[in-house]
């Protein structure tokens, strides 16, 4: 049994011999899609186009997130979670994240002869 395949311009659903999958590249990546001859011709003109505008343009970065470092610590010598640490094992209620209070770095340094209050 023979099947026949129609393909269908993808811009404006027309039917024709001349319907035939088309590849184009826009910024380095490559796409595919059913064109007549004449919507390929549109497309080619409209790459060129556009093209000789990004020739010209100097890319845009999107903002990154940066990189955020952990806050320093109020006890020198010793990390946040150092302090976290010893306040869980001491049934010290303190978060797992984001600031500690001031109450719990004055009862680490109490506990810790050697610590000394940080910045």
């Amino acid at each position: 049994m023979a099947e026949k395949v129609i393909r269908v311009d993808d811009i404006d659903g027309s039917e024709g011999g001349d319907v035939t999958k088309r590849d184009f590249e826009v910024l380095d990546r490559t796409f595919t899609i059913d064109l007549s001859d004449d919507n390929h011709r549109r497309l080619t003109e409209a790459l060129e186009l556009v093209g000789g505008f990004v020739a010209k343009a100097v890319e845009v970065k999107a903002a990154g997130r940066g990189r955020k470092s952990a806050a320093p610590a109020k006890v020198k010598g010793y990390t946040n979670n150092d302090v976290r640490e010893w306040a869980n094992g001491n049934g010290v209620e303190v978060s797992e994240r984001g600031k500690i209070a001031d109450e719990v770095y004055a009862a680490f340094i109490e506990a810790h002869p050697d610590a000394k209050p940080g910045v």
